[in-house]
C-alpha cells in the first residue's frame, strides 16, 4: 500500500512538470500593401481570390497538359522521393515520442544444475530454478526534454510535408513550361515548313523567268538562298522538339517517348487580368516558406531540449515477477518477487558541452530565422518579377503582332511589284527574310507571355492544391 502511494505521488509530480525553453511565436513580418508591378488602383479586398488559390487544372485547361501533369504527379521520381522523406519523418516522430513513456521488458528463464558429491559433508544435489519477471523503466520528463524533442520531430515532419508540396508546385510549373515550349517549337516548325513551301513556289517561278530572260541569274541564286535558309531551320527544330519530348518524358518518370499534344500555343487561354490577392496571404500559401517556418519551429523546440540538459534527470525502475526452485510452485504467492528504485542524476561537469549545445541551438534558430525572412523577401520579388513580365510580355506580343502583319503585307507587295517589274529581287529577299523572322519572333512572344503566367502562378504558391 505504501508503494502505491509512492508511485501515485511520483506520477503527480511528473504531471505537473514544467517545459523549459521558449514557446514558438511567428516572427513579425511587415508585407507590402500591394505587389510592385500590380495594376494601379486600390488594394484588393481581403475576400479577393488569388490565382495562387486556383487548382492547377483550372489554370491550365489543355486536356493533354492536364494528363501530363497527372502522370507526372504519380510517377515523377522527385515527388516519390519527397514522399519517402515524409514517411521517414513520421517514423522518426514515432521513435522520439516513445521516449515520453515507460519501457517494459518481460523475461522467462529456467535452468537446472546438479553438483556431484564432494565429501560426506557435501553430498550431491540438484537445483531446478524457474523465473518470470517484468521490468519497467521510466525516465520522467519533468523538465519537458522529451516533449520538446517530440515537438521538434513533429515540426520536422511538417517541414517534410511542406517540402513535398514545394516539389509538387515546382513539378507542375516545370511540366507546363516544357509543354508550352514544345508547342512553340511545333508552331515554329509549322511556320518554317509553310515558309519553305512558299519559297519553293517562288523559286520555280524565278527559274521560269530566268529561262525567259525576265530574271537574272542573281535573282535565281537569291531565290535559292531563301529556300535554303528556310530548309535549314527544319532539321534543327525537329532536333529541339525530340529533345524537348525527352525532357518531358524524364519528368514523367518514363523512358524517352513522343508526347501527346492538345491545344495549339495560340489557343492556350490567357486571362486579361490576373488576381494576385494580398501579399500577406503569401506567407501561408507558399509551401517553400511554410517549409522554412516549420524548420524554424523545430529549431525553437531544440532550444528547450538543450536547456533541459542542465537540469537533473529523474528515472524510475521496477521489477516484479516470480522465482521458485520448483516449477510447480512458480506462480504461487510465496514465489513472488519485486524491487523498485528511483534515481536522480545532476550534470556537474561536462567541460562546457552543455553551454556549447545551448549556443549551437540558438545559432541554428537564428540562421533559420534569417532564412525565413530571406525567403519571404525572395517570394515578394518573384511575384513582382512575374507580374512585370506578364504585363510587358503582353505589350511586346501586341506590338510584335503589328510588326508581323506589316511584314506580311510588305512581303506580298514586294512579290507583286517584282512580278510586274516594279521592284528588284533584293527587295523580295529583304521582305521575305523580315517576314520569316517576324513570324518566328511572334511565336516566341506568344510563348513568353504564357511562360510569364506559369511563373506568376508558381510565385503565388499555386500548384500543390489538390
Amino acid at each position: 500500500m505504501t508503494q502505491t502511494w509512492v508511485w501515485c505521488a511520483l506520477l503527480c509530480l511528473f504531471s505537473v512538470g514544467c517545459t523549459v525553453g521558449p514557446n514558438y511565436q511567428r516572427p513579425k513580418v511587415k508585407p507590402p500593401a500591394v505587389y510592385r508591378g500590380q495594376p494601379a488602383g486600390p488594394p484588393p479586398p481581403p475576400s479577393t481570390a488569388s490565382l495562387g488559390n486556383q487548382k492547377w487544372w483550372e489554370v491550365f485547361q489543355d486536356r493533354a497538359l492536364q494528363q501530363l501533369i497527372r502522370t507526372a504527379l504519380e510517377q515523377n521520381y522527385d515527388v516519390r522521393i519527397a514522399a519517402t522523406r515524409v514517411l521517414q519523418a513520421q517514423a522518426e516522430l514515432g521513435i522520439t515520442r516513445a521516449s515520453q513513456f515507460p519501457t517494459a521488458t518481460a523475461g522467462v528463464q529456467a535452468y537446472s544444475q546438479r553438483n556431484p558429491k564432494i565429501s560426506p559433508a557435501f553430498p550431491s544435489y540438484q537445483a531446478n530454478v524457474g523465473e518470470a519477471d517484468l521490468s519497467v523503466v521510466w525516465n520522467l520528463d519533468f523538465w519537458g526534454k522529451y516533449r520538446r524533442q517530440t515537438e521538434a520531430a513533429r515540426d520536422n515532419l511538417l517541414a517534410t510535408e511542406w517540402g513535398r508540396q514545394a516539389v509538387v508546385t515546382s513539378l507542375v510549373s516545370t511540366i507546363a513550361t516544357d509543354y508550352f515550349q514544345l508547342r512553340e517549337l511545333d508552331l515554329a516548325l509549322e511556320i518554317s515548313k509553310s515558309t519553305l513551301a512558299s519559297r519553293q513556289d517562288s523559286l520555280r517561278l524565278t527559274r521560269v523567268l530566268t529561262v525567259n530572260g525576265s530574271a537574272s541569274r542573281l535573282d535565281l541564286r537569291q531565290a535559292e538562298e531563301l529556300v535554303y535558309t528556310a530548309a535549314q531551320q527544319i532539321p534543327d527544330l525537329e532536333r529541339q522538339i525530340q529533345q524537348q519530348e525527352n525532357a518531358i518524358s524524364d519528368l514523367l518518370g518514363t523512358s524517352p517517348a513522343p508526347v501527346a499534344r492538345g491545344l495549339k500555343l495560340t489557343e492556350q487561354a490567357l486571362p486579361a487580368l490576373v488576381p494576385v490577392g494580398l501579399p500577406a496571404e503569401l506567407l501561408d500559401r507558399r509551401p517553400d516558406i511554410r517549409e522554412v517556418e516549420a524548420s524554424l519551429m523545430a529549431a525553437n523546440a531544440d532550444i528547450g531540449v538543450a536547456k533541459a540538459a542542465f537540469f537533473p534527470n529523474i528515472s524510475l525502475t521496477g521489477t516484479g515477477g516470480f522465482e521458485s526452485y520448483a516449477l510447480s510452485r512458480l506462480f504461487t504467492s510465496s514465489a513472488g518477487l519485486w524491487n523498485t528504485a528511483a534515481s536522480l542524476t545532476q550534470p556537474v561537469f561536462a567541460a562546457g558541452a552543455l553551454h556549447s549545445g545551448m549556443r549551437l541551438a540558438r545559432a541554428q534558430e537564428e540562421q533559420l530565422l534569417l532564412t525565413y525572412k530571406q525567403s519571404i523577401i525572395g517570394a515578394f520579388q518573384q511575384v513582382s518579377d512575374a507580374l512585370i513580365a506578364y504585363q510587358k510580355n503582353r505589350e511586346f506580343r501586341e506590338q510584335q503582332e503589328l510588326l508581323t502583319s506589316a511584314s506580311g503585307d510588305a512581303d506580298r507587295l514586294s512579290k507583286v511589284l517584282y512580278q510586274h517589274g516594279g521592284a528588284s529581287y533584293l527587295q523580295v529577299l529583304t521582305s521575305e527574310t523580315n517576314y520569316f523572322a517576324a513570324e518566328l519572333n511572334l511565336a516566341q512572344a506568344q510563348l513568353n507571355e504564357r511562360l510569364a503566367l506559369v511563373q506568376l502562378y508558381n510565385a503565388l504558391g499555386g500548384g500543390w492544391q489538390q
